[in-house]
């Protein structure tokens, strides 16, 4: 298992959902597709939440390599 970083190159808006699934070892479509469902089935607010702090909280790859 990788270390949890956020991923510079599959990103498709901060990287991390792309380094949770690089960590993982797991398609990164599928994660993005789970993270929208449980978004709307929540209204939106925790995961909105988790995903901003998780923007904050992890290092880029390329800082945490260095």
């Amino acid at each position: 298992m990788k270390n949890l970083t956020r991923s510079r190159t599959n990103r498709m808006f901060a990287g991390v959902i792309g380094g949770i699934a690089e960590s993982l070892g797991v398609n990164a479509i599928l994660l993005r597709v789970a993270f929208i469902l449980l978004m709307l089935a929540t209204a939106f607010f925790p995961f909105t939440v988790i995903y901003v702090v998780l923007i904050y909280i992890l290092p880029n790859e390329q800082d945490y390599r260095e």
